[in-house]
């Protein structure tokens, strides 16, 4: 049975949003929709190749077997449309990784947009000239697709964040540039730390509106965790981005350090890890990570297969004690 209206309550009660009772706003309603609406402008999940020898194949999607069964498949690269989080501490090879990005890119046919913000544009395309001849790749046959926004000498583009993205978008739309390098983020925020959390924020927003795969770099502390995600600006960069990768680099100074990784004592090993991606599986393991004589950075094994490797060597020896 209803129950008839109070003296004090109007007959017909209007449908007004508990939310805008509240608080006085009404509902972003068009911010809601169901999963089926959505999925259709969901792009497909594919790799684009990152141009590190050892780095395409340790992220990876699932497909379903005959039977039914979950299985492994390469993206041979970094997910398309991710916005990749690449940090470390100085000499671990994170400008190295991002210049060998834009030219395997460039070198496909992909036009990568390079904003360096620590070295002015002529002594970045002198590194991006002696990093195509190490990786066998003519200049000649990039030099078109790969646009400089050169940041590092204008300083309107790293203290004013609109102006960057306004040319940001000036050089997509312009050059049709598929990826996005940023050389480095930090800078972006240098002595105004508290702002990261929101450039980082309204960096990755226009990435997704734009649907470019970006390379973020940025630098670590000597005080942070080695193998961390966290940078300078703290955890901001990484709680934000679809994935992190870290490089670290160690100095060998012990004996078992020595027989692990194959190296002098008094050397340095450089590491890398895939710290998460939440657009795709990724491996977890620590690796081993090398900057060759021609200065290109070179992923290797895990540090659990040259354990591995190591006690079986071992384990050799003692079986052959004479030999």
């Amino acid at each position: 049975m209803t129950r008839p209206p109070m003296s004090w309550e109007p007959d017909e009660v209007p449908e007004v949003p508990v939310e805008a009772q509240e608080t006085g706003r009404e509902p972003l309603r068009e911010s809601v929709e169901v999963l089926r609406e959505v999925q259709r402008r969901a792009p497909k999940l594919e790799g684009t190749p990152t141009g590190v020898p050892g780095l395409d194949d340790l992220f990876f999607t699932t497909v379903l077997d005959e039977a039914g069964r979950p299985r492994r498949v390469s993206l041979k690269g970094f997910p398309r449309y991710a916005v990749i989080h690449l940090t470390g501490v100085s000499d671990t090879g994170k400008s190295l990784m991002a210049e060998q990005f834009a030219l395997q890119q460039a070198v496909i046919g992909n036009s990568t947009v390079f904003v360096t913000v620590e070295t002015p544009a002529p002594f970045l395309a002198l590194s991006l000239r002696e990093r195509a001849k190490a990786m066998g790749i003519r200049y000649e046959d990039v030099e078109d697709r790969i646009i400089i926004v050169d940041a590092a000498s204008h300083a309107v583009l790293r203290d004013d964040l609109p102006t960057l993205l306004n040319t940001l978008a000036y050089a997509i739309r312009t050059y049709k540039a598929k990826n996005t390098v940023i050389d480095s983020v930090t800078g972006l925020y240098e002595a105004r730390e508290m702002l990261a959390r929101t450039i980082v924020r309204r960096l990755y927003n226009f990435m997704k509106k734009w649907y470019q795969t970006a390379l973020l770099v940025s630098q670590k502390r000597s005080g942070h965790e080695e193998l961390s995600a966290e940078a300078a600006g703290g955890y901001a960069v990484s709680h934000i981005v679809d994935g992190s990768i870290v490089l670290a680099k160690k100095t060998i100074l012990s004996a078992y350090d020595e027989r692990l990784y194959g190296i002098p004592l008094g050397e340095v090993v450089r590491l890398i890890r895939i710290d998460g991606c939440r657009m795709c599986g990724h491996d977890t393991a620590t690796r081993r990570m090398e900057i060759t004589e021609t200065g290109l950075v070179v992923v290797r094994e895990s540090l659990q297969e040259m354990a591995r490797r190591r006690r079986v060597g071992s384990a050799a020896e003692a079986a052959h004690p004479e030999e």
